[in-house]
């Protein structure tokens, strides 16, 4: 059947109880990238919190810091490794739900740590957005004080920064980390 059956239907979450799930098209789930069905996670990758957003689901980050099941995915998860213990907890409880169908390995695409070489969980954070204006003006007077080589390239980097409209100040990593 066409996925297009599907449309505004839902379906029981497999591990936490009572919560339902509703079905929603994405154009960028594939019949290339897996079966076209698959799960959303908001908190988790660009796409899913465009369509999450799209459709005005919440943003639930089930995965604090550390990589680790948060109380909020329920008991049997909370206080587990992702990528380790989790994965094999989910196993467990999908298999005793009766809900899972077929289990088999699969190579993730997920970002490596160029540090350690392992996998990295990609989860939202809070940001703080300041006034546009006032960020601007700060960086602009700060460069005007650095020493740039050649002093040509001082215009070019004042104009870049005049034009900019949006703008993040991300305070998530360690100084030091490139």
């Amino acid at each position: 059947f066409s996925g297009a059956d599907l449309a505004d239907g839902s379906c029981a979450h497999p591990t936490i109880p009572g919560r339902v799930s509703p079905l929603l098209p994405a154009n960028h789930v594939t019949m290339t990238k897996g079966t076209g069905l698959v799960h959303t996670a908001p908190a988790h990758g660009m796409e899913d919190y465009s369509v999450a957003s799209h459709h005005q689901l919440p943003t639930d980050c089930l995965v604090d810091e550390g990589g680790y099941f948060t109380e909020a995915a329920g008991p049997e998860l909370k206080n587990k490794n992702v990528l380790e213990e989790g994965n094999e907890a989910v196993i467990k409880m999908l298999q005793a739900a009766g809900s899972l169908l077929k289990e088999e390995k699969y190579v993730h695409s997920y970002p490596y740590d160029w540090r350690t070489k392992k996998p990295m969980i990609i989860r939202a954070s809070k940001q703080w957005f300041v006034n546009t204006a006032d960020v601007k003006a700060a960086a602009q007077d700060v460069l005007k004080k650095v020493k740039v080589i050649p002093t040509s390239a001082m215009n070019r980097m004042l104009e870049m920064l005049d034009r900019r409209t949006f703008w993040c100040i991300s305070r998530q990593r360690c100084w030091g980390v490139p």
